[in-house]
C-alpha cells in the first residue's frame, strides 16, 4: 500500500514523457554559444563563417538566469545529465559561474563540458571549483600541419595538450578527447594520438565523420568505419569490448589488452544507435532541438520572454518529445530530402 505522503510527493511530480519510439529524457546538451575560435571544415568552414558572419548578439542568446530556468525544468522532465557545449563555450564570458548555478540544481547527477581545449589551461581551475566534474576535449590531430589543416589555421597541439594537463591537475576527469576521423586528412595519425595517451588516463573516442549541418560538403567516401579502426589499433594494441555503463551511452568502450587504459567509438554512421538516445539539445538563443541532423526546433525564448510559466514552458517541453520520432542516423539518406536546411552544428552543440 502506498504510504499517502508518497503518493501526494508522487503527485507533485511532472509526468516523464517519452517519445514516439518509447525513448526517455535523459540527457540535456546546452549551448551557451554559436561563436567558435576554430574553423574547423566538418563544423564552421572559414569561407562559410568569414569575418562578415552574423552571429547571434548578446540579446538574441539566453541569458544564464534564462537557462538555469529552463534546465530547472527539464530535470522535473527526467534530465539527470548535462553537457555545456558552443560552438566553443568558453568563450563565454562567466561561464564558471553559469556551472556554479546548474551544480546546485536537484536531479544534476553529472555535468561536464566540451571545448576545444585553446582557453582550458586559463578556466580549468575555476570550472572545478564552481562544480564542474568532467571535460571532453576535441583534438583532431597532434600532427601540427594535419591540425591546422583540421582546424582552420588556429590554434595548435601545444595548446591543447597544455590544456587537458591542466585539466587533469584541477581534477577534471576522466578526461576524454574526440578525434573526428575523415579519410584522406588525418586517419594516418591516429595510431600516434593514441599512442600519446595510452596509460595517462585520458580515453580517446574515434568518431566518425558526419553529415551534421549543411556546410562541410560531406561525403560518405570520407567516413572512416569505426570497424576499420577497431582492427588497425588491435594490431598494433591488442583491445578488448566492455561493457556499456548504460544504455544510452553513445560509445562503444574498448579496453586495451596490457591494462593500458581504454578507448572509444562513436559510430553514428555505420552502427547508428538512435534507438537508445535520450538527449535534447538547447540552443544558445533558446530553441529546443531533439536531434543532432534537426531541421527545426521549438522556440522556448519567445514563450519565456514573453512570461510563460513554468507550467506552460513544462508542458511545451513535454509535447516536443511526446511526438519525437527522430532516427536519422537509421535512415540516412531518406530521413530528408537531399539539400534540406538542417541546423550548424555550432548552434547544436554537438
Amino acid at each position: 500500500m502506498t504510504h499517502p505522503a508518497t503518493a501526494s510527493l508522487a503527485a507533485l511530480q511532472p509526468r516523464r514523457p517519452r517519445d514516439t519510439l518509447g525513448r526517455p529524457l535523459r540527457d540535456l546538451r546546452i549551448s551557451v554559444t554559436d561563436r567558435c575560435n576554430f574553423r574547423c571544415p566538418y563544423c564552421m568552414p572559414r569561407e562559410r563563417f568569414h569575418e562578415h558572419y552574423r552571429f547571434l548578439k548578446t540579446a538574441e542568446r539566453l541569458s544564464f538566469d534564462e537557462v538555469v530556468r529552463l534546465t530547472r525544468l527539464f530535470l522535473q522532465l527526467g534530465v539527470q545529465k548535462l553537457r555545456i557545449t558552443g560552438g566553443e563555450p568558453l568563450l563565454r564570458a562567466g561561464l564558471s559561474e553559469l556551472i556554479g548555478d546548474l551544480t546546485t540544481l536537484p536531479g544534476v547527477d553529472d555535468i561536464a563540458l566540451t571545448t576545444n581545449g585553446v582557453l582550458l589551461a586559463q578556466h580549468a581551475v575555476e570550472l572545478r571549483a564552481a562544480g564542474l566534474q568532467r571535460v571532453t576535449v576535441s583534438l583532431d590531430s597532434l600532427d601540427p600541419a594535419v591540425f591546422a589543416r583540421m582546424a582552420g589555421d588556429l590554434g595548435s597541439p601545444a595548446e591543447v595538450l597544455e590544456g587537458i594537463a591542466a585539466a587533469q591537475r584541477a581534477g577534471l576527469t576522466p578526461i576524454k578527447v574526440n578525434v573526428v576521423v575523415q579519410r584522406g586528412v588525418n586517419e594516418h595519425t591516429v595510431l600516434p594520438l593514441i599512442e600519446h595517451f595510452r596509460g595517462s588516463g585520458v580515453i580517446v573516442r574515434l568518431i566518425e565523420y558526419m553529415d551534421v549541418g549543411t556546410r562541410n560538403d560531406w561525403q560518405l567516401a570520407q567516413v572512416v568505419p569505426s570497424r576499420e579502426l577497431a582492427a588497425l589499433i588491435n594490431t598494433r594494441w591488442p583491445i578488448n569490448a566492455l561493457e556499456r555503463h548504460y544504455r544510452a551511452e553513445v560509445a562503444e568502450r574498448y579496453a586495451f589488452a596490457d591494462g593500458q587504459g581504454e578507448l572509444g567509438f562513436i559510430s553514428s554512421v555505420s552502427q547508428p544507435f538512435c534507438s537508445d538516445c535520450s538527449r535534447a539539445r538547447l540552443s544558445s538563443d533558446g530553441v529546443l532541438y531533439t536531434c543532432l541532423f534537426a531541421t527545426q526546433g521549438l522556440d522556448l525564448r519567445a514563450p519565456l520572454r514573453a512570461g510563460a510559466s513554468d507550467a506552460e514552458l513544462l508542458e511545451s517541453i513535454r509535447g516536443c518529445w511526446e511526438k519525437r520520432g527522430d532516427r536519422y542516423s537509421e535512415l540516412r539518406g531518406t530521413a530528408a530530402p537531399p539539400g534540406a536546411p538542417r541546423i550548424e552544428m555550432n548552434q547544436l552543440g554537438g
